[in-house]
């Protein structure tokens, strides 16, 4: 998948105001009733809503979530996964208390497990393509973490991958908490992690539950940064995908993940608006 297609410019006020709505929506921590005009022909087009979007955000990128594409919603790029910005006022730090987190009351909200990396060096400027062995060469810190995944739009996922990426890719938020030390070296199918909704287990998994495993998430976020003109730099964040599966949540509800002999993360989730 290349992002060089330019958009037609008949088309930049379509794609500027579909931007403008989801932003003003967050913005006012409010839902909207339907997808906010023509869902983007491709991926290459959901990702330039995007990019519209961030520019008209108050906020700085200091990562990206990865996503997960089923194949039988995948494109003629052939992508397997999807990238959403992480802004710097999104982020909280798990203090070892319940961490309170922000869903759209109406739209869509839900927690996921993470593990999330941080890059310790920039990624060569020049590399647009990384495998996951080459992606295991860039220095990299991982943490475990949770993802809220939360959008004004409650239908978000039903309607696919276009528009996801369109909405900043479902992402509202991540709780970033201890270090897995020595990740390299680990198998990872010992990383495994579960969730709970207000005591009651709701999904289970780790490391393998993504495909390809952290090393395949990585090398995507790498390639696809590159290729849309923004590579990763040291310091910025990588949530690699749901670790147990995407568990819906409502205001008042308390979530508790648990990463085996790693750590805990308690939050709940509160109004948006």
């Amino acid at each position: 998948m290349s992002n060089d297609a330019a958009t037609p410019p008949s088309s930049t006020s379509t794609l500027s105001a579909i931007a403008q709505r989801f932003v003003e929506a967050r913005r006012a921590g409010v839902s909207l009733p339907d997808f906010p005009g023509q869902i983007p022909d491709d991926l290459v087009t959901a990702y330039q809503v995007q990019d519209i979007a961030i520019s008209q955000w108050h906020d700085h990128v200091v990562g990206w979530k990865v996503g997960y594409i089923a194949a039988e919603r995948r494109d003629a790029s052939g992508d397997e996964r999807l990238l959403g910005p992480i802004f710097s006022q999104k982020v909280w730090n798990a203090t070892g208390g319940t961490t309170e987190f922000p869903i759209f009351v109406g739209g869509f909200g839900a927690v996921e497990a993470e593990y999330v990396l941080v890059l310790g060096a920039d990624a060569p400027a020049e590399q647009t393509h990384f495998t996951p062995e080459q992606a295991a060469q860039l220095p990299a810190t991982l943490f475990i973490g949770v993802e809220i995944a939360s959008s004004p739009l409650a239908t978000i996922n039903q309607l696919g991958p276009r528009v996801v990426i369109s909405d900043f890719g479902n992402n509202n938020g991540l709780i970033l908490g201890p270090e897995v030390t020595d990740w390299l070296a680990r198998d990872e199918a010992a990383l495994t992690a579960q969730t709970l909704i207000d005591d009651q287990v709701v999904g289970t998994g780790g490391a393998t539950t993504l495909p390809g495993g952290l090393r395949a998430a990585y090398a995507f976020a790498l390639s696809r940064s590159a290729q849309r003109g923004r590579p990763l730099k040291r310091g910025d964040l990588i949530a690699t995908g749901n670790a147990t599966g995407i568990h819906d949540i409502e205001v008042g509800q308390l979530a508790l993940i648990r990463f085996a002999g790693i750590g805990d993360i308690s939050c709940t989730a509160v109004s948006a608006s």
